[in-house]
């Protein structure tokens, strides 16, 4: 449910305090096909839980470096507040890989993988203080803002995702999807935000987005093969842009001309992620997930002592 307002500049009335939701889910249930009879749209979706752990306990430790640059007080408490969200989301990514090697389907080749991206290619660099880590800082920053365009993107695609409900989706799974796609819809505008104060160069942001793109598209497709080749009811699984392509138009999953369209969005010097998505919509799954339910209800002031 795309924000139809348009123009420069945020739009005030999609922002809205963030707050960490502390979630948990039970796999017990969940098949490994958990969308019935499409390994493909399963598996395409599940890279998320081999990228996203590492990804956002990155997102975590460079915010913590950059929160003495911010001035601003009321970005520094959406700053702390998207951290929260983050840290939360890896653990609950985290938590679905038990339940893969159960079934068979040991990810940790691949996710060695990307910890060894996050953690070296991206992690922090012996650079001497002053206009070097400033520049690496920055980088960063600015890398993080180009992946949560894309985060919300999918966070957005997912909450209105009608075809996967039809399809029999595992209920489990697709909320843990749209709970952490309505909490990637709500702080949609942090990351960018924060790039904005501390540094907003353009050409920056225009190559950091080339970066991102690329790594994302790289690292999916990788993840998709990985998962399709070494499913253990599959005889010769395979993965291919045709299939990707047929199902994003069959609703399954994102659909290509919609990914490619959010390119120019993102490189517009008008740009600001408040005119994508619909805070209303997000944060009204978020009153309705079971998850975020239950979370709100152990840590409320008069939970029994055993719900907590």
């Amino acid at each position: 449910m795309p924000n139809t307002t348009k123009g420069g500049g945020p739009v005030a009335s999609e922002h809205t305090p963030l707050k960490a939701r502390k979630v948990s889910f039970a796999w017990e249930e969940t098949p490994l096909h958990w969308v019935p009879g499409d390994p493909f749209t399963t598996h395409t979706i599940n890279v998320l839980h081999l990228l996203l752990p590492a990804g956002e306990r990155w997102f975590v430790h460079v915010y913590q470096q950059v929160l003495p640059y911010i001035r601003d007080e009321k970005l520094r408490e959406d700053v702390i507040g998207f951290i929260g969200q983050e840290a939360m989301h890896a653990q609950a990514h985290d938590e679905v890989l038990p339940h893969l090697r159960e079934q068979g389907l040991d990810p940790t080749p691949y996710t060695a993988q990307v910890d060894w991206m996050f953690e070296k290619m991206l992690g922090d660099r012996t650079l001497p203080p002053g206009r070097a880590r400033r520049w690496w800082l920055m980088e960063r920053v600015a890398l993080i803002a180009a992946i949560e365009h894309y985060t919300a993107f999918l966070g957005d695609w997912v909450l209105n995702a009608e075809r996967l409900d039809a399809a029999g989706a595992d209920p489990t799974m697709l909320d843990l999807l749209r709970w952490h796609g309505a909490e990637e819809v709500e702080h949609r505008s942090v990351a960018f935000d924060l790039f904005q104060h501390v540094d907003g160069g353009y050409r920056r942001r225009a190559r950091t987005w080339a970066t991102a793109f690329g790594a994302l598209l790289f690292l999916w497709q990788r993840g998709v093969r990985f998962f399709m080749e070494n499913d253990p009811t599959l005889l010769e699984g395979k993965g291919s842009f045709t299939e990707f392509y047929r199902k994003g138009r069959a609703g399954m999953l994102p659909s290509t001309p919609a990914i490619l369209k959010s390119v120019p969005t993102y490189l517009h010097r008008g740009y600001h992620p408040s005119q994508e998505g619909s805070t209303a919509q997000a944060v009204a799954y978020l009153a309705s997930s079971p998850a975020a339910l239950a979370a709100e209800a152990a840590t409320a002031p008069d939970a029994p002592k055993d719900a907590r």
